[in-house]
């Protein structure tokens, strides 16, 4: 299964001003799910996030990703564990400003030591609309299409598990719909198990199965019929 989470807590800080984030999350999601974390703001379901991509270490807990102890990692081990691995999507595009589109999908391929990087990254860019623009910056391109730029970038090594945080925060509503359903529809396409974190109820409502969290907790979990 791609992610197993068992009692896992997150604070920051140390007394008096420490901040209790989680609060002993249980959480597993299986091969191929849609999973959305639903929740206001503070409630806890971007940090779930990092812990779970191994971005931040939980203060307690256990935390296994596609058969991986995560919390048993060395930082330079989790950077190698999420190569290939996990791919993330973000409300800020975060593309590398001084490389063209083309390049920004392919760099996580160079990193890995893929020969063939820059030929997945141009059919990967073309799969996402963009066969035309694969040569412009990123200040060139529109904010929907960065947007597809970052997806094309998470997707490129074909990961067991996608996170997409607040995917169309940036994006007003009709590209944040179009960017949704390529979302959904590439990682279909690349059978990928994603996760998307949200606070809108709509979007959620896109996923196969919503966990709710409510300062730190998770307070419903429930798949769509």
């Amino acid at each position: 299964m791609p992610i197993r989470a068992r009692n896992v807590r997150l604070a920051l800080g140390k007394p008096p001003a420490r901040v209790d984030i989680l609060h002993g999350i249980d959480l597993t999601v299986e091969t191929g799910e849609t999973v959305a974390l639903l929740g206001a703001s503070g409630s806890g379901k971007s940090s779930l996030m990092a812990v779970l991509a191994g971005l931040e270490r939980p203060s307690a807990g256990e935390v296994q990703v596609a058969g991986l102890d995560f919390t048993a990692l060395d930082e330079d081990a989790l950077a190698v564990a999420r190569r290939g691995r996990i791919g993330i999507v973000l409300q800020a595009f975060h593309l590398l400003p001084t490389m063209t589109a083309l390049e920004n999908v392919a760099v996580p391929l160079e990193l890995a030591g893929e020969p063939d990087a820059f030929d997945r990254a141009r059919a990967e860019l073309a799969a996402v609309g963009l066969a035309a623009r694969t040569d412009h910056y990123p200040a060139q391109l529109s904010g929907g299409e960065q947007q597809r730029v970052a997806i094309a970038r998470a997707l490129v090594g074909r990961p067991a598990l996608l996170f997409a945080d607040e995917p169309t925060g940036n994006l007003d509503t009709a590209t944040g719909a179009a960017i949704m359903d390529l979302l959904f529809a590439r990682a279909a396409s690349a059978g990928t198990t994603m996760l998307v974190i949200t606070h809108d109820p709509a979007l959620a409502a896109r996923c196969a199965r919503v966990v709710e969290l409510t300062d730190g907790r998770i307070v419903a979990d429930a798949s769509r019929a």
